[in-house]
């Protein structure tokens, strides 16, 4: 009888340890939690002669790659997404620097790397694609994480294989830190793989392809077009500067509108669809973004570092203002969202009836594929 008694007694102190262990576990300081998704894109493009067709593509093209993440997750996070610039090959930029240049460290500010992308210009020089891979990998800050997509693609039409530092080498010291380096030859598919692209693709586990760097967008146009250029137009009115950086930003902005639509019609809504997205956020200049991620707290902040209109503001009206133009937004956002996906729709199908079956991918296309492989076998849904 004894023995008995003590059997459900040892069960409920057994029990009372389990809670006690799993509650030590969930306010231990000591335990780090995972840290969020990140998606880090560094772009290195060879801006040697004949390269324009290159840069004007990567102009065009830079907001469609971007929306390729637009409803990306990772085990039900949505991850943060940076992207690096570089340029290499240029007679222009300094021999003691392999000819290599960085234009933006990583960076989530879009319209920073849409600003530098238009400021690119093509002259003759030494293309040393090993060594533009090397300092991307020891100049940027690539994440440590395992589950973090970090991928390098390099353009250009010169053997691989060009300079003192070997691709191999620099593919291998990237592949080390969970880099991959895919390659992208603006050329004929063979003439990559004579030359190394292929073989620099294989060593840095990315992706080869070639590309034609003079492919040019079919403009097609949708019932939607109009629409979501005003809806455009009206976001912008939402975005109040703040700070030093406040006007810089807010002109940037309205400059990259206006770059976009010098080239089409379509890097125009495609750069409003990025817009809407989550991945569009300019907490460092907008004081929307500031207070909604809690950047900023209006009720601390100076008043010289607001715009004038809101400087003889309560800090109750401030909020109230600010909070308006955050609902104003997302409305707006949510109407462009529901448009471009019906207008995506309605391209793809005409794209669809008007596609040669024998062309050669661009880099928007070439980007794009690699990328999906690279999400979907690191487990991230698109």
């Amino acid at each position: 009888m004894k023995t008995k008694s003590i059997v459900p007694l040892l069960t409920i102190v057994f029990a009372v340890l389990l809670i006690h262990a799993a509650h030590a576990r969930a306010v231990d300081p000591m335990v780090v939690p995972p840290s969020p998704p990140k998606i880090q894109i560094a772009l290195l493009l060879d801006t040697s002669n004949s390269m324009d067709g290159l840069i004007e593509q990567a102009k065009s093209r830079l907001w469609s790659i971007v929306n390729t993440f637009s409803n990306a997750k990772y085990k039900g996070q949505e991850p943060i997404l940076a992207v690096a610039l570089y340029e290499y090959g240029k007679s222009t930029l300094s021999p003691r620097e392999g000819f290599t240049r960085m234009l933006s460290p990583f960076t989530s500010d879009l319209d920073a790397i849409s600003e530098q992308l238009f400021t690119l210009r093509t002259n003759g020089g030494q293309e040393y694609c090993g060594h533009v891979i090397r300092q991307s990998i020891l100049e940027l800050d690539w994440s440590p994480e395992s589950h973090h997509l970090k991928a390098i693609f390099i353009a250009g039409n010169e053997p691989f294989d060009q300079g003192k530092t070997h691709y191999r080498t620099a593919c291998q010291l990237a592949r080390r830190q969970g880099v991959t380096v895919s390659t992208l030859f603006c050329g004929q598919h063979q003439q990559g793989i004579a030359t190394y692209w292929q073989d620099g693709a294989i060593v840095g586990n990315g992706t080869y392809m070639n590309i034609d760097q003079h492919k040019q967008i079919v403009e097609i146009r949708s019932p939607y077009d109009d629409r979501i250029m005003q809806l455009n137009r009206e976001l912008n009115a939402t975005y109040i500067g703040y700070g030093e950086q406040g006007a810089i930003g807010k002109q940037r902005q309205l400059e990259q509108d206006s770059n976009a639509s010098s080239l089409s019609v379509s890097s125009l809504l495609q750069r409003s669809k990025t817009k809407s997205s989550r991945h569009y956020s300019n907490h460092d200049w907008d004081l929307v973004d500031a207070h909604a991620d809690g950047t900023v707290d209006l009720e601390a902040i100076d008043e010289p570092e607001l715009p004038d209109a809101m400087q003889a503001m309560s800090t109750e009206a401030r909020t109230a203002y600010v909070d308006e133009m955050l609902t104003k937004r997302s409305a707006l956002q949510t109407e462009i969202r529901e448009l471009t996906a019906k207008r995506d729709t309605f391209v793809a199908e005409q794209r669809k009836q008007a596609t040669d079956a024998g062309s050669q991918q661009d880099l928007e296309e070439a980007i794009k594929e690699s990328l999906k492989k690279q999400a979907a076998a690191l487990q991230y849904s698109l």
